[in-house]
């Protein structure tokens, strides 16, 4: 009966402890959360940075006359 989660009384000490193991995990949880959301925003900005850097260069190259010029990003960033 030990062993069997639902008879161990509310209050007891096994309760207490899994509501508190529980609770910790949830805290991590929440810790690991929000680190990959700033990091996720962090690399987002990254990305638009490099995409606009990658655009204003290829505005700079000459081409040369006749040449048909295919935009790469075709307005998708």
């Amino acid at each position: 009966a030990a062993a069997d989660p639902v008879s161990v009384l509310p209050g007891s000490l096994g309760r207490g402890s899994w509501c508190n193991e529980q609770d910790m995990i949830h805290k991590r949880l929440d810790i690991i959360e929000e680190k990959v959301i700033k990091t996720v925003e962090h690399l987002e900005s990254e990305v638009k940075s490099l995409l606009n850097i990658i655009s204003e260069t290829t505005l700079n190259i000459p081409i040369a006359p006749g040449t048909s010029f295919t935009d790469i990003f075709d307005g998708k960033y």
